[in-house]
């Protein structure tokens, strides 16, 4: 941390927030407490020419410690693009060309620095190192790592155990990011959690290089817009960084309240009191704040505030329909959505209202619900437009 960027308690509390995995925190808190800018490095292999919310976790760490005045080096893996990254894989991945590498490469240039103060930030390839090692330096570099090691990687020990091949290539993987820390000093490395494996190997490399071993900061996968997998372009519940405002906006506003609030703890600088704060007041607010958060983040404040008012301003004409309004009694603490909407008739049973629920057949304030148990509490003073099916509409004016 340097002298200009505050308490060492502060920095910890916003740098660790929303992390898995912090190894070592004790080192972490020295480090930042010697005043110098720290070197910060994360790894991307160029393997899809487009960005995401899902890789936006991670550069939005790197944001975090660059604000503080440290050194981020994001680090562009063209070498070992080439490999092909094992983790998570149940077989062995075709690798690129060099050619798809480096043109993949050159659009993670541009988009990086929607969040990334560019001016600040370092890029690097790591086939500036590893492409010009000769056979004798690979060896060297295999032999501080056993066989036995690499198979304490959970993907590994799975295959082995399903009898299903692992090629020897997948086995450099680690060897090759873990050198990366080597070659760059690193202090402090960041990854998804499902990358721990490969982090952990450059402490193990540094040490042997007469280094100081970095600390290891791991952040979750970021679910999609669906809830339920990890975001992912294939299968469509992304929000990408080069996609317009409107897009960005509309998508961000269809997310459910429950992956509403994990999103603010990952993909904005609020620390958990700033988030519980806005969890006492109503979702639908908190929910246009990150939606206009995430547009400002890649297309600039005044942007996101345009996106918002052409959604509330669309929404608001799509609510002109003869919605008959219902006075309904405010509720004590949260209560089940199924069981007011048989309340109100406008679904037969608590098993059809779930039913209808799960199908996404009931929008809140034109907000599809995803959930069959939601629970939601009923403040006096509020309206609710609620929609069942195409044809059932009731505006709520809770008493």
């Amino acid at each position: 941390m340097t002298a200009a960027s505050g308490s060492t308690t502060d920095a910890l509390a916003l740098l660790t927030k929303g992390t898995v995995t912090c190894h070592k925190l004790e080192q972490l808190e020295a480090k930042l407490k010697e005043g110098r800018p720290l070197r910060i490095k994360a790894g991307f292999d160029p393997t899809a020419p487009d960005l995401h919310l899902g890789h936006g976790v991670l550069i939005k760490k790197m944001a975090q410690f660059q604000k503080l005045g440290h050194e981020v080096t994001f680090l562009i893996g063209d070498f070992t693009g080439l490999i092909g990254d094992p983790t998570g894989k149940k077989a062995t991945r075709p690798p690129l060309t060099r050619e798809e590498v480096l043109v993949n490469a050159e659009t993670y240039k541009t988009q990086v620095f929607k969040i990334l103060d560019p001016e600040q930030t370092k890029v690097r390839f790591n086939s500036e190192w590893l492409g010009g090692m000769a056979g004798e330096a690979w060896i060297r570099l295999a032999s501080r790592f056993t066989v036995a090691q690499m198979l304490e990687r959970n993907d590994f020990a799975k295959r082995m155990e399903a009898r299903e091949p692992i090629a020897l290539h997948e086995l450099l993987y680690p060897l090759t990011q873990a050198y990366d820390s080597v070659a760059l000093q690193a202090d402090v490395e960041l990854g998804g959690n499902d990358q721990l494996f490969n982090l952990m190997q450059g402490r193990i490399l540094q040490e042997a290089s007469g280094q100081k071993p970095q600390v290891v900061l791991t952040v979750p996968l970021l679910l999609g817009l669906d809830g339920v997998e990890k975001m992912s372009k294939s299968l469509g519940n992304y929000i990408g960084f080069m996609e317009d405002p409107d897009t960005q906006f509309g998508k961000a506003m269809s997310v459910s309240d429950a992956l509403m609030w994990d999103w603010y703890l990952l993909l904005t600088d609020k620390l958990p009191a700033e988030i519980e704060a806005l969890k006492q007041g109503h979702p639908m607010d908190a929910k246009k704040g990150l939606a206009r958060q995430i547009v400002a983040d890649f297309h600039g404040a005044a942007a996101g505030a345009e996106a918002q008012e052409r959604w509330i301003r669309r929404f608001s004409e799509r609510s002109q329909e003869e919605a008959p309004e219902v006075a309904v009694s405010a509720t004590e603490g949260e209560v089940p959505l199924a069981r007011l909407l048989v309340d109100r008739s406008l679904a037969a049973s608590r098993k059809e209202a779930e039913r209808l629920l799960g199908q996404g057949a009931v929008s809140l304030d034109g907000q599809k619900v995803l959930e069959p148990s939601l629970r939601v509490t009923l403040l006096p003073g509020q309206s609710l437009l609620v929609k069942v099916g195409k044809l059932k509409l009731e505006r709520w004016v809770i008493t």
